[in-house]
């Protein structure tokens, strides 16, 4: 009997009767990480890691969550629960289940990379990995660090040297705290939209270091100076009235779709660079063989040619279907999500979109 199996509701564990990441109400969930995907309203218990509290809290408002730091164990109806690193977002964590000597290990969202903003990935043995597939192609290879914020810094300072704003679309959790920690603040000031602020404050509590930022409505804040700022606003926000009021911009968007030939001029964006909090192809192949897994279950993404390509290396595998996206599926989600989260109004007078 499979310790882990793929319910209406979710990936439900039996044995421990607790769910990971449901997407419909449950009574006991396990919650990976704060992206409004795999963390949903309505469940009875939540247990995440320690730092998602934050996020979760101003996402899904008054829950009843108990947290675990990582690597220390719960143990529920003889399951052994523990919570370890993913390096997807602050807080994000892999799930850990062992029962009678079986292990199998949930890794929700991850990438391997280490970006300064949350604990970086640690390959977690099992028996069984259950690993999403979001960017499961071989054509997903991720810049370095130094290169991408090189490249960022690089169209920012070009910006501001001719006198206008840069606006960069990106995700409000996780992709804005990731630049914030990575640019040259020295450049020009930095400017956010009523979404991201709220989660900055979040990874200020939690020790992330981040620079100084600003909202148009501050105090101080004039025309002259935002034609220098580097400005981070969620992909809601683009082409609505919010962006008047930074005049003759140039724009881009963050993502790791911008690995794809296209999709820039379908965002309609001067610029795109290619920016992941998932991790790339060689990230998927080395995070699996971290794991000494038999036997693997791949989530949303390129799940079949995942699976195939672990079959040709002998592995066990198969597909899990899930009801898991990427960030422009969580986006939209937080964008018809109910008045009290989503909708709800900033200090600058526009919807908070992915907030």
């Amino acid at each position: 009997m499979d310790l882990i199996v793929a319910r209406p509701e979710g990936l439900y564990c039996a044995a421990g009767d607790f769910y990971i990441d449901p997407w419909r109400p449950v009574g006991h969930a396990v919650i990976t990480h704060a992206h409004s995907d795999h963390a949903r309203a309505g469940h009875g218990n939540y247990l995440a890691h320690a730092d998602s509290e934050g996020t979760l809290r101003t996402r899904l408002g008054e829950i009843r969550l108990q947290t675990l730091a990582y690597g220390k164990t719960q143990e529920r109806n003889g399951v052994k629960i523990s919570l370890h690193p993913a390096g997807h977002v602050l807080g994000s964590a892999q799930v850990r289940v062992e029962f009678r000597g079986e292990v199998w290990v949930a890794s929700g969202d991850y990438k391997l990379d280490a970006d300064g903003t949350c604990a970086p990935f640690e390959p977690v043995p099992c028996d069984t990995f259950i690993t999403e597939s979001t960017f499961g192609l071989p054509i997903y290879r991720w810049p370095t660090q130094q290169a991408l914020f090189a490249e960022i810094n690089a169209w920012w300072r070009g910006n501001a040297d001719e006198g206008r704003a840069s606006v960069l679309f990106c995700y409000a959790f996780g992709k804005a705290q990731r630049i914030l920690h990575g640019v040259d603040a020295g450049i020009g000031p930095l400017i956010m939209h009523g979404a991201v602020e709220p989660l900055n404050a979040v990874y200020r509590v939690a020790g992330v270091a981040l620079p100084p930022t600003l909202r148009v409505t501050d105090a101080g804040v004039t025309p002259a100076l935002l034609k220098r700022a580097l400005v981070l606003a969620p992909p809601s926000a683009q082409g609505t009235p919010w962006m008047r009021r930074f005049g003759n911009y140039s724009d881009a968007f963050a993502s790791g779709w911008m690995q794809l030939r296209g999709t820039r001029r379908r965002r309609g964006v001067d610029r795109g660079f290619v920016m992941s909090d998932h991790a790339d192809w060689p990230g998927l192949q080395n995070a699996i063989a971290g794991t000494g897994a038999g036997r693997v279950m791949v989530t949303h993404g390129s799940v079949a040619v995942m699976v195939r390509w672990l079959r040709e290396l002998g592995l066990q595998a198969e597909g899990f279907k899930t009801e898991y996206g990427d960030e422009d599926v969580a986006d939209r989600a937080q964008a018809e999500a109910p008045a009290q989260t989503a909708a709800a109004t900033t200090a600058d007078g526009e919807k908070t979109g992915d907030a």
